[in-house]
């Protein structure tokens, strides 16, 4: 396929990938098959790495691949980003109407809608090609976050012009959540992992979006709603009921609880329903917000300097109830961490029945100082989580002896460490409780995707000796997965068949199923791409794990260590004469591009902020020449370009004799090989 061809094919694909995305994102009606949109896109994908000056910011491919920021540059909104006059009370809520009513007359009518519970974000679209995301920050000014929104699926790249017209200029207000599901997920992770969890899901989704590092964003679950127009080239509507309906039509997501209220008994009604939904929701809410339809009205009232007179926030009571802990027990999780859990006398929280939380690690347990017996009170943490939230004092009663951790771990009798705040059992790949997790992880749909390997026949495979090592996965027989309990002729040669098909698997699948410290599907498929092979990978050094996208001084640290060990070791080559790894070969012998680019094989790290280009624009030139842009400086880098404020690159650069750039000699450079600098589409 020659240019003109592939330029014709790449638009089409783009078109047919962004109607795909609606459909799926935001009209939950799917037309195609994963199978075929994955087909879709590894098409784009493999054209733009043909032709890589054909690659632009918007194109689906592109919501991952920035490289990590330093610091995030401050932002100023297009127009104040308000927060919202709020209160529990049904009085605040009539006064706020009589308020309304008596500025404009008795004819009102608000739009009433869900208050979500997540991080609140400017979007900006400039001929319906979203350029710049920041965080809601002091109202005035924000963090900008562009290249981490890029990930989040559900905020498309180009706005959708075929239904209703895209003004020039677009600033819009969104809601950045994490769900429920997800949000469970990620904290058992880290728990796992013995990284301190999330306190709630809007924590989750706020610390995912000022991730210095876009590549861990897009690790995170996140997704978005979008509810308010900031600011606009042009009209679009008269009434915010309108807006809501503009915005679907552009192919943004606007929550599916919206609703319009003549009078404050409609209003309470809406309160009243949706509390009831409030734990059947996969999101979080904490109350609802009313405001004014009709747009010029609310010019008419204007806003304070705090928050604007034409929207009200009625929130909802906080969930929270007491109990009495019974009992405080060690639970020994995947990756070794030994956390205390309190199983507490069972207490309805929020319609659900609550009898265990954790406490996360023993230091926590010391900061609360809660002892078995102690009278407690919980709540679900972001209405999620059960937590304990404080001890109440019960003067008259005395108190058990202070929590202490075991010295030995409770299930394989190891000698316990501590790191940090935790307590981890060393025994990683001999100890049945973190074995049983290693499993379901190994047979994960990211992994080797084994299908019937879930969590309850995991812990039975350990449980009876079946497995007790990783690689005496591969040994299993039908016959003696008949004698287990739940197990028949066909679900036992089910299993084995697809253990068997497994066995033949990618490098990145199979590095993600070891669970390596810090490492996630992304930087799996990362560390496949780069270094290609397996042997690569486990003989790298530090410093030049530090030379693949997203891998930091800490990660590299963790990986190093991983394969370092003797234990790793022994397992490793246990399995790899089970398994056949498909490895995608040495990435030094790849090249994305032809052979004759001058940028071919050179490695470029970026420090400091560049007056003339964004980070993503300075990447996009550096590839359209051939080159490579990568987080870390090391001895086989070409150039670092330091701009304003530069980090510890610079320093670093100097230190190991690799060339300095300022922009002025950065643009130099990209002229004499007839790369325009010019800035903007």
């Amino acid at each position: 396929m020659n240019r003109n061809a592939a330029e014709s094919r790449i638009r089409e694909l783009r078109s047919c990938i962004r109607h795909h995305d609606y459909l799926y994102h935001i009209q939950d009606r799917p037309e195609i098959s994963d199978q075929e949109y994955d087909r879709l896109f590894r098409e784009l994908r493999e054209l733009e790495d043909r032709y890589p000056e054909l690659r632009t910011p918007d194109s689906p491919t592109q919501r991952v691949g920035a490289v990590p920021l330093e610091e995030f540059e401050t932002v100023q909104h297009a127009a104040p980003m308000l927060s919202l006059d709020s209160d529990v009370s049904e009085d605040a809520l009539h006064r706020f109407d009589q308020r309304v009513r008596k500025a404009l007359g008795e004819q009102v009518r608000y739009v009433v809608e869900p208050k979500l519970d997540g991080a609140s974000a400017e979007l900006v679209y400039e001929r319906g090609r979203l350029v710049r995301a920041a965080t809601r920050g002091d109202g005035q000014r924000g963090e900008g976050i562009t290249d981490n929104v890029r990930t989040i699926p559900t905020i498309p790249l180009r706005l959708r012009a075929a239904e209703a017209p895209i003004p020039e200029f677009l600033s819009l207000r969104a809601e950045v959540i994490m769900r429920i599901g997800a949000f469970d997920a990620i904290n058992e992770r880290l728990m796992e992992e013995g990284r301190p969890p999330f306190a709630n899901p809007r924590n989750a989704a706020a610390g995912s979006l000022r991730q210095l590092d876009p590549q861990i964003t897009a690790q995170r679950p996140l997704d978005a709603y979008v509810y308010d127009i900031l600011a606009s080239s042009q009209p679009v509507a008269a009434t915010q009921w309108e807006v809501l309906q503009v915005l679907n039509q552009w192919g943004l997501r606007v929550n599916e609880h919206e609703r319009r209220a003549d009078s404050v008994e409609e209003i309470l009604d809406f309160h009243s329903g949706l509390e009831s939904q409030r734990d059947d929701l996969d999101y979080e809410i904490d109350g609802i917000v009313i405001k004014l339809d009709d747009l010029a009205a609310r010019e008419e009232m204007g806003a304070t300097s705090h928050h604007p007179r034409w929207a009200y926030a009625h929130k909802f009571p906080p969930r929270k109830e007491t109990t009495r802990i019974l009992s405080i027990v060690p639970s020994v999780g995947r990756t070794g961490v030994v956390t205390p859990v309190a199983l507490m006398r069972p207490v309805e929280l929020g319609g659900v029945t609550v009898s265990r939380a954790s406490l996360h690690n023993r230091e926590e347990v010391a900061r609360k100082d809660v002892r078995e017996g102690d009278r407690v009170r919980v709540q679900r943490a972001g209405d999620v989580i059960p937590q304990v939230i404080e001890r109440i004092d019960e003067p008259d009663r005395e108190r058990a002896a202070p929590f202490r951790m075991p010295e030995r771990c409770p299930v394989c009798e190891t000698l316990l460490i501590e790191r940090g705040p935790f307590t981890v059992c060393p025994n990683t790949f001999d100890c049945p409780a973190q074995l049983a997790g290693q499993l379901m992880l190994f047979g994960s749909r990211g992994a080797l995707d084994i299908e019937g390997l879930g969590e309850e026949t995991a812990r039975l495979l350990v449980q009876e000796g079946l497995v007790r090592h990783l690689p005496d996965l591969f040994d299993l027989q039908p016959e003696r997965l008949m004698e287990l309990e739940g197990f028949a002729e066909k679900s036992a040669g089910n299993l084995v068949d697809g253990i068997r098909q497994a066995s033949h698997v990618e490098l990145a699948r199979f590095l993600f199923g070891l669970g390596i410290p810090e490492v996630g599907s992304t930087v799996a498929r990362a560390l496949s791409r780069h270094f290609g092979t397996l042997e690569a990978l486990r003989s790298a050094d530090q410093e030049a794990l530090q030379e693949v996208d997203g891998v930091g001084p800490i990660m590299s640290e963790q990986i190093s260590a991983f394969f370092g060990d003797p234990r790793v070791r022994e397992i490793l080559n246990a399995l790899l004469s089970r398994v056949e790894l498909v490895e995608p070969g040495p990435a030094d012998h790849q090249s994305d591009v032809s052979e004759t680019s001058p940028f071919d094989g050179l490695r470029f790290v970026f420090t400091g902020g560049l007056e003339g280009f964004t980070r993503e624009e300075a990447r996009e030139r550096v590839e359209a020449l051939g080159g490579r842009v990568t987080s870390a400086v090391s001895r086989g880098t070409a150039y670092v370009v330091a701009g304003d404020k530069p980090g510890s690159k610079l320093a670093k650069a100097e230190a190991l004799g690799v060339a300095v750039l300022d922009e002025d000699g950065f643009r130099r450079l990209l002229a004499e090989h007839q790369v325009s600098d010019e800035t903007g589409s």
